[in-house]
């Protein structure tokens, strides 16, 4: 099974974690991801905001090199997955960009293969069965939430991977890998975003009440498919004894055995603690 692969800035770097868990446990899964050349930043939630045409270009840019890979395009971060999912559906809906975007980017484009959230692949190509088929450590008495934030499951007419309202796609892979995923009403509220640079105050509160909505149903530990939201997640928790914050790819890594240290030393909560109490050193 092969896969295009844009990785994003974020997992480049801040959430470097993130992708080398995800292309490990791709590779357990026999799931091989190319990842495409001379990609560039996607703009990410700000540049369609200010400027359509640089947007379009941007994003047009990589699916037209993915493209080129004559295959799907697997993507990890739920923003850089709306405004390639958001472009793709515009290219095909309107016969204005369809006109100007290879002229933008200076390379043909024709929206062949779609653009899939490694979720959707492992939910709907893989199936949880042979997920579950893979665990060799199963996540047995980990009390978890899974938080899919905002950009992952809405607008769900680019999106289409889940219920906005109610996802449980990431909950139904947690519970494949043992993990006791729990029912909470947190799993679609906003962390804040980039409100972590200008409006610390706004993006505190919106943290401390995703927390406490996991602590209210008991959870150990919150999990989550998104850099940014890790990293809010993780800095803007109140009090002591914050609640780690994992990536699922980081559990699936942890269930197949796979050595996640590299990845968990990266953390600014340290989860070790809570896996030891596990099972897992």
């Amino acid at each position: 099974m092969k896969y295009a692969y844009y990785p994003g800035c974020s997992q480049e770097t801040t959430s470097a974690e993130y992708n080398r868990s995800a292309v490990e446990v791709c590779r357990a899964l026999e799931i091989e991801l190319v990842e495409i050349p001379d990609w560039n930043c996607c703009g990410a939630s700000s540049c369609h905001a200010v400027d359509d045409r640089l947007a379009h270009a941007l994003v047009g840019r990589n699916l037209a090199i993915a493209e080129k890979e004559g295959t799907d395009l697997a993507v990890v971060c739920p923003a850089c997955f709306l405004r390639l999912r958001k472009t793709r559906k515009e290219f095909r809906d309107d016969a204005a960009l369809r006109e100007k975007l290879p002229g933008l980017i200076d390379m043909p484009y024709s929206a062949r293969y779609e653009v899939r959230h490694l979720l959707d692949i492992l939910a709907n190509t893989v199936g949880f069965e042979k997920v579950a088929e893979k665990v060799k450590k199963p996540l047995a008495g980990l009390k978890v939430v899974a938080y899919y934030g905002c950009y992952l499951v809405r607008p769900p007419e680019v999106t289409g991977i889940d219920d906005p309202e109610n996802p449980q796609i990431m909950d139904t892979l947690l519970k494949a890998l043992g993990a006791d995923a729990l029912d909470w009403r947190g799993k679609v509220e906003c962390c804040g975003g980039s409100l972590l640079l200008t409006r610390r105050d706004i993006e505190g509160r919106l943290v401390a009440g995703i927390c406490e909505a996991a602590r209210e149903v008991g959870a150990e530990a919150i999990v989550t498919a998104c850099g940014l939201c890790q990293h809010n997640l993780e800095t803007g928790q109140p009090g002591e004894n914050p609640l780690p914050v994992f990536y699922f790819t980081e559990l699936m890594g942890l269930a197949y055995g796979l050595d996640a240290r590299p990845w968990l030393r990266r953390h600014l909560v340290n989860p070790a603690s809570l896996l030891k109490k596990h099972g897992f050193n």
